[in-house]
């Protein structure tokens, strides 16, 4: 089994713009966007980061924080989100280190606690996220799942 590396951003910020384009890949949010929120953490605007899993300098897993994911819920902040791992990465524990990597770094400044929307029900339970409330996404016919992590 391959070594991976699990990194914040600020620890390599040289990828980011591949970093806002391999996000971009998966979600469909502009890479502007991506790259306007990564460019805030790395000039210390903001402490909410960008977490990566690379295998060698294969990006294979990541996620963000920012104020709010795209739903009505904006006093629920801040929000982990574009979790994502490459299918043949899956199922190795790297989407849940990287959620453990975020609840830390982000305790240790004080930001806590942290939300989380997904359609996904079994998953971030193992990793200590609870059922919070649902909350109506932007353009989204049905309200989602919103996570919190005390």
């Amino acid at each position: 089994m391959s070594e991976y590396t699990y990194i914040n951003l600020r620890q390599r910020p040289e990828i980011s713009k591949a970093a806002a384009n391999w996000f971009h890949e998966k979600w469909g949010v502009p890479t502007e966007a991506y790259q306007e929120c990564i460019d805030a953490y790395l000039n210390g605007t903001t402490e909410y980061g960008w977490y990566l899993c690379l295998d060698g300098d294969k990006i294979v897993s990541g996620l963000g924080v920012i104020e709010n994911d795209f739903h009505d819920r904006k006093d629920l902040s801040p929000n982990v989100c574009a979790v994502y791992t490459e299918e043949d990465y899956r199922c190795q524990g790297i989407s849940g280190y990287l959620l453990n990597m975020v609840v830390d770094d982000m305790k240790s400044k004080g930001i806590t606690p942290i939300y989380l929307v997904t359609d996904h029900t079994g998953f971030y339970e193992k990793y200590g996220w609870e059922f919070f409330c649902m909350a109506q996404g932007d353009g989204e016919p049905e309200p989602t799942r919103l996570y919190i992590h005390r």
